[in-house]
């Protein structure tokens, strides 16, 4: 999810972790972990430092191994430790590292619900999990636990600390419902949308801000079939061939783009492969997306790579043309 939302957890962890009696008595240790709560909901995402080193090195390892099984116990250790120092709670250090463990999990959790997925199985496994359920920004769950936090600073701050654990206890097992719903709900969508196109097939679904606006993306025989659900209602909006790029007659022009570093970056990450090309006055364009990123009539994520007529490679450009506020939110 985005970082506003993950941070915005860490704060209402620590206040759920107030069910602990000795975090509602001690404010050592219940400021020990705000701090661990909060840094540990971020602490996945620091592998966006990959950007100093380009988009390519970013895309290999955003949501990989610092999102990985091991990272998982490696996050809380490296935080917790500190921490205890800082605040002198080595007699709580179990506490602290468990609830700083809350957090890391709650965060990858997230973000195996999201479109974009996460390599959550490393070392195990390099394939990408996804569960396409939760919007990037989900306004429900960022709403409700907004409010949590003004009650705790407004009405509970310095008071009996056991009512905000209680509170926050009630927020957490409905943020729990909601997703299970949507869950639920993405199931259903599911198997409509291959009974309605009639294909069998992988369908990946991107939801949007609206409980009740979703896009698809349906992998057919030879097609990708791309449309909206709005409050029920199928509509096919786009058809894209399927790309075997790895079929020994690929056309020579997609072959001289394979070794590019953008390329590779790409297809370690892309699942639905779409490439085309055409002819330019000075040479090619050729344009890597993946289907699964898609609205109004564009495919906003991929790579293009331009060649020269004696098809060298001049330049290629990875990432995504779109604004940040623009859809699809993964």
């Amino acid at each position: 999810m985005d970082t506003g939302s993950h941070l915005l957890f860490g704060v209402t962890l620590a206040g759920l972790a107030c069910l602990e009696p000795a975090v509602a008595q001690e404010p050592a240790l219940a400021h020990a972990i705000l701090a661990g709560t909060l840094i540990g909901s971020h602490a996945p995402d620091f592998d966006t430092l990959a950007r100093i080193r380009g988009y390519a090195s970013y895309v290999r390892i955003h949501r990989g191994i610092t999102h990985s099984l091991p990272a998982l116990f490696i996050w809380p250790i490296v935080l917790s430790l500190p921490l205890a120092a800082l605040f002198g709670v080595w007699d709580h250090l179990i506490s602290l590292y468990l609830w700083t463990f809350a957090a890391v999990v709650f965060h990858v959790f997230l973000d195996l619900f999201n479109v974009y997925g996460v390599q959550c199985l490393r070392p195990f496994s390099k394939k990408w999990f996804h569960l396409d359920t939760l919007c990037l920004y989900e306004p429900f769950l960022f709403g409700i636990h907004t409010v949590g936090v003004m009650l705790w600073l407004l009405v509970w701050m310095g008071s009996n600390q056991a009512h905000v654990g209680a509170m926050f206890a009630i927020i957490y097992g409905v943020s729990v419902i909601y997703i299970a719903i949507r869950f639920i709900q993405r199931f259903h969508l599911v198997k409509r949308v291959s009974f309605h196109i009639n294909q069998k097939g992988i369908c990946h679904l991107i939801p949007g801000l609206s409980w009740f606006h979703w896009q698809f993306v349906l992998e057919g025989k030879s097609d990708f079939y791309l449309g909206t659900i709005q409050f029920g209602k199928i509509e096919i909006q786009e058809e894209y061939k399927r790309t075997d790029y790895t079929h020994h007659d690929t056309h020579p022009i997609v072959q001289a783009t394979l070794a590019t570093d953008g390329v590779r970056a790409f297809l370690h990450f892309a699942q639905r492969i779409h490439v085309c090309w055409k002819e330019k006055h000075d040479g090619y364009e050729v344009q890597w997306r993946d289907v699964r990123f898609w609205h109004k009539q564009k495919l906003p994520f991929g790579v293009n790579v331009l060649l020269d007529r004696d098809m060298n490679v001049v330049s290629h450009t990875l990432g995504w043309d779109k604004k940040a506020w623009d859809p699809p939110y993964v």
